[in-house]
């Protein structure tokens, strides 16, 4: 079993060509017509550098359909195949998402609060299934530098400009994922 070579990302893919090869990925699921095996292979080939895996989760995490509110497991087995990169990514995906809930709220924009709670809900889902080590110890440093205002997680707060609100938001959030 091969799949075909457009499905599978490069160590230099772009962001911008990981979204797009996950957008055609997505779209094959959905119409059902890869199998789970393949599925792995071309999930584990983005996952592998950071591009492939941020343009991945962008894409993953916010599609339109239900794909990744019921995750398959060729998906879990590529994204456990690359555990640092899939946990740091999950783990901000999550707090960014919790924080973009608040943020949406504040300006009435219902839709984009509930696009915001979507990605939160998927990303958590995920870090529930997958159970990996790498989880708790970025969401660990995540939460020790909520609590000091300093360490690992500081400037990824100081650099999209976190409230207190949203901060609590992404604690409660992150506290729920790997409590």
């Amino acid at each position: 079993m091969s799949i075909p070579s457009s499905l599978l990302a490069s160590e230099s893919i772009t962001f911008e060509e990981a979204i797009e090869l996950t957008q055609s990925l997505l779209s094959l699921i959905e119409s059902d017509r890869l199998l789970e095996a393949e599925i792995e292979q071309a999930v584990k080939s983005l996952v592998k550098s950071q591009n492939g895996a941020r343009g991945f989760f962008v894409t993953y995490l916010t599609e339109e359909g239900q794909v990744a509110d019921r995750p398959s497991p060729g998906v879990i087995e590529a994204l456990r195949s690359a555990p640092e990169i899939v946990a740091e990514l999950l783990v901000k995906n999550l707090a960014m998402s919790a924080a973009m809930v608040v943020h949406h709220s504040r300006q009435q924009k219902k839709e984009m609060a509930d696009n915001s709670a979507k990605v939160q809900e998927r990303s958590h889902n995920l870090i529930q299934i997958l159970q990996l080590p790498a989880c708790k110890t970025v969401a660990s440093q995540m939460l020790a530098s909520l609590q000091s205002g300093s360490g690992e997680y500081e400037d990824f707060f100081v650099r999209w400009g976190y409230d207190g609100e949203q901060k609590r938001a992404i604690g409660s959030a992150v506290r729920g994922a790997i409590g």
